[in-house]
């Protein structure tokens, strides 16, 4: 496991939005960053879920949450400017950008895989994540120390049979990341990395690996280290580098 201890305030004062908030590992980061301090904006397509990590978060008395129900498979361009002026007439910027949600489409091999199912994965994967990034870009760079973390995945680092467009997309993923960091560097105050989560015991993995003992893998909230490494000063100046959870 990554090995890094936050302190308690690491975040105290930062505005974080999170995608795929409600559930899986993006709740998870989501309630970690809200406990380490930060105002947390819950993005994502399932409001009965937002609103349940949305209901954790303030019982356990951390900064007020804001729930953003979006939907990154239709949204269309005028709806992520829409979106940015919203989050900039209510928090001003913000300080982090966790890239979370992904689906994870058919595991077949690329011969037998449809035109459709590709594009889908790569609408929600790809493109609305470059769409979200360009789109929140100048209010991140309101912030005077941001960053972006990416969802990755070792099918996005090399190539494996069966993967398909989760594996494709997970390559585009780097690609975006490390374009953007090398774009970032040295000319404005936000970072921009990856982080791999490895196997763990979600929902998506269980659909890729039905056979496999859940048990064996660890729970979202174990693998937050990193992520919260990531998103905290004490990361400032690290930029376009590839990092594994576990």
């Amino acid at each position: 496991m990554f090995d890094y201890s936050a302190r308690p305030d690491l975040l105290k004062g930062r505005t974080i939005l999170v995608t795929g908030a409600g559930r899986g590992i993006g709740a998870a980061a989501a309630k970690a960053y809200a406990a380490h301090g930060a105002t947390v904006l819950l993005l994502g397509k399932t409001e009965g879920n937002l609103a349940e990590v949305y209901d954790q978060i303030e019982a356990a008395g951390h900064p007020k949450p804001a729930v953003i129900p979006f939907n990154l498979e239709t949204a269309l361009p005028h709806q992520y400017d829409e979106l940015a002026a919203m989050i900039e007439s209510e928090f001003g910027h913000i300080d982090g950008l966790l890239h979370n949600a992904s689906i994870i489409g058919p595991r077949t091999p690329l011969e037998q895989l449809s035109g459709d199912n590709f594009m889908r994965v790569m609408q929600i994967n790809v493109n609305a994540m470059f769409m979200l990034t360009s789109t929140l870009l100048p209010l991140l760079k309101l912030s005077q120390d941001a960053s972006v973390i990416f969802t990755s995945s070792s099918v996005g680092r090399k190539g494996r049979a069966y993967w398909g467009a989760y594996g494709v997309s997970k390559f585009a993923t780097e690609g975006l990341m490390q374009t953007l960091a090398d774009e970032l560097e040295g000319v404005a105050p936000v970072r921009a990395n990856s982080v791999n989560p490895g196997a763990t015991r979600t929902s998506m993995r269980a659909q890729a690996y039905p056979g496999e003992n859940p048990e064996n893998n660890p729970l979202p909230e174990q693998i937050m280290p990193v992520y919260l490494y990531l998103m905290g000063p004490d990361s400032t100046g690290i930029n376009g580098q590839a990092f594994n959870a576990q």
